[in-house]
């Protein structure tokens, strides 16, 4: 490994976010059958939240949650805190089918989400570091300046105003984070910063405040019509909803639902020469590549940068525990030196890995088959932090059977096709994000659109 590391680096065991909170120990498991109205299928945030608006509509509702490891252990723990309202997914595909004024309050419903998540962590007393800086997203090439304005320009046909997003000058865009060889930059307030670990464990604790059982160290073997089934007995319910998001490969009859991709992140030390960087609104930083990455400032002043390092495993395989490869640790590091040339000085303390849940169309889903008893949620192709809450939201209204606004969204009881058999989506995945690559290498010599490369790479699936 080429990267400077720290006194103390630690690669995996789950997050960085659970450094200075302690991995938890899994709580009781399931011991013995249960009957109950309404199972819940994974303790992340999709299962915590629709476990928080049903029992929050319905206080004698009996919910029981099942989770493999702790509440918190997959991407709810392990992501890059970006609370963002972007869509997880095309509003155009979403379109398709419902039309454009559903696309649109869609979208409207995820900027929504990043406050009611705010409003409900303050009312739970959830301390997750919060901070509601933006979403500033920076072109460093100029084929990236060029897909940085037609972005915006895309964003604006889908109602999108000037009070949504803006289009930064390199002035403007050097007064809010000095990233080297910026050259334009957009900025939305539909961003806020979060510590996920932290909102994970507070809502988890909020949940079981309402009355909710979570079952930790349980995990499901068997999903059916009224029934979820565990080693440690079987629950059984009116209702079972499966939020396992970038797991639910391992769920028997589901392993070509959704693909998990793996992203990567690093952490630095605490830092002291902000001056050289600036970042003070706090905003959530990302960029205009195609091998795209993601970034934070903490609350205690490091910068944990994101990206996707190794995609995707052979056969849909998950590496649970987060060790990251050296490979990725160097990529990742490299990244962030070239973003913040102060900071080759400075090492990284942590680095762990984390899998996404990926439809095969790129476009997320919430469903409920009441014929059957068997609800869903997720997909968020790595936007799933708000949308999960909007997810929540919709699947318990659903399961209450009522008729509202979010019942009636574009993702509401969206099918798509699976991935396809091995070695087909192994080759497809990795051909597209290597093609990613060569074509970021390309746009890095001054060309001045997308290159081909990226096209063909979209064209191979579906992205």
């Amino acid at each position: 490994m080429n990267a400077p590391l720290a006194p103390g680096f630690v690669n995996g065991d789950v997050s960085f976010w659970y450094r200075s909170l302690g991995v938890p120990s899994p709580a009781e498991p399931l011991a013995g059958d249960v009957q109950a109205d309404v199972a819940v299928v994974g303790a992340g945030y999709t299962g915590l939240w629709t476990a928080y608006y049903l029992k929050k509509a319905d206080p004698g509702l009996r919910i029981a949650v099942l989770e493999k490891e702790f509440a918190g252990f997959g991407a709810s723990g392990r992501n890059g805190g970006w609370l963002a309202g972007l869509l997880p997914g095309s509003a155009a595909r979403y379109a398709k089918r419902h039309g454009r004024d559903s696309a649109i309050r869609f979208q409207r419903e995820m900027f929504a989400a990043v406050d009611e998540v705010i409003k409900v962590a303050a009312d739970e007393a959830i301390d997750a570091d919060v901070v509601k800086g933006g979403l500033f997203n920076v072109a460093r090439t100029p084929a990236q300046a060029a897909r940085l304005r037609a972005e915006i320009a895309g964003q604006r046909a889908w109602g999108w105003t000037s009070d949504d997003v803006d289009l930064l000058s390199p002035h403007e865009t050097a007064t809010r984070i000095r990233v080297e060889g910026a050259l334009a930059a957009s900025w939305s307030p539909h961003c806020a910063r979060i510590q996920p670990a932290k909102l994970a464990r507070g809502l988890a604790q909020a949940v079981r405040d309402l009355g909710v059982t979570i079952y930790e160290g349980t995990p499901v073997t068997e999903i059916g019509p009224g029934r979820a089934v565990t080693p440690g007995g079987t629950v059984r319910a009116e209702l079972v909803l499966r939020c396992t998001e970038g797991f639910t490969a391992a769920v028997p009859g589901h392993h070509r639902d959704w693909l998990p991709m793996n992203s990567s992140m690093i952490v630095t030390e605490p830092l002291a020469n902000w001056d050289e960087i600036g970042w003070d609104g706090r905003e959530l930083l990302g960029d205009m590549a195609h091998y795209y990455m993601y970034a934070q400032r903490t609350a205690d002043d490091r910068i944990a940068f994101g990206g996707r390092g190794r995609p995707y495993l052979y056969a849909s395989r998950l590496d649970d525990r987060g060790h990251t490869h050296d490979w990725t640790v160097d990529a990742l590091w490299r990244l962030l030196t070239g973003f913040f040339p102060a900071l080759r000085e400075t090492r990284v303390e942590h680095a762990w890995s984390g899998v996404l849940g990926v439809p095969r169309d790129w476009c997320a889903t919430v469903g409920l088959d009441r014929r059957g008893g068997l609800g869903w949620a997720g997909g968020y192709t790595g936007h799933g932090v708000a949308a999960a809450n909007l997810a929540g939201r919709t699947l318990a209204d659903l399961s209450l059977g009522r008729e509202t606004g979010l019942t009636s969204l574009p993702w509401v009881g969206r099918r798509v096709r699976r991935w396809e058999p091995e070695p087909l989506r192994w080759l497809g995945v990795h051909s597209m994000y290597r093609l990613y690559r060569l074509a970021d290498a390309r746009e890095a010599g001054g060309m001045p659109r997308t290159s081909v490369l990226a096209r063909i790479a979209d064209m191979i699936t579906g992205h």
